[in-house]
């Protein structure tokens, strides 16, 4: 009788192998890589780079350039606008929800909702949120 010991080893580890390729190559394809904040570009790179594109692509004129640029003026205008009013409705809101909680507390609860009420906005502001 002869011994399979090394064929079987060999087929074994070839498996082995394989496998760990397949496996590196699909983690690789199926997870891509986080974006890092090296990589983000400032609002006007953005512009420039879009509008770039655009122009490369489209073959726009110099005077649906000017257009483009005022749409973009606009949309930003608009995006600002919108930001700011959302920002505004989460204001009143959480401030309506503190009046809500000051009248619910007793006299001797609210000097100490209000010291726990500063030290979490502080931490949320030295986390960056707001």
């Amino acid at each position: 009788m002869k011994r399979w010991n090394f064929p079987i080893a060999a087929y074994l580890f070839l498996v082995f192998i394989s496998g760990a390729v397949v496996g590196a190559l699909g983690y690789r394809m199926y997870s891509p890589p986080a974006a890092s904040s090296s990589q983000r570009t400032n609002m006007a790179q953005w512009r420039k780079q879009y509008l770039d594109e655009l122009q490369s692509h489209v073959n726009l004129t110099p005077d649906q350039m000017q257009k483009v640029n005022a749409i973009m003026d606009d949309t930003d205008a608009r995006f600002n606008q919108a930001r700011d009013q959302h920002h505004q409705a989460i204001d009143q809101i959480r401030e309506d929800h503190r009046a809500k909680l000051r009248a619910l507390l007793t006299p001797e609860q609210l000097p100490k909702y209000e010291q726990f009420r500063m030290e979490r906005d502080a931490r949320m502001k030295a986390a960056g949120k707001k």
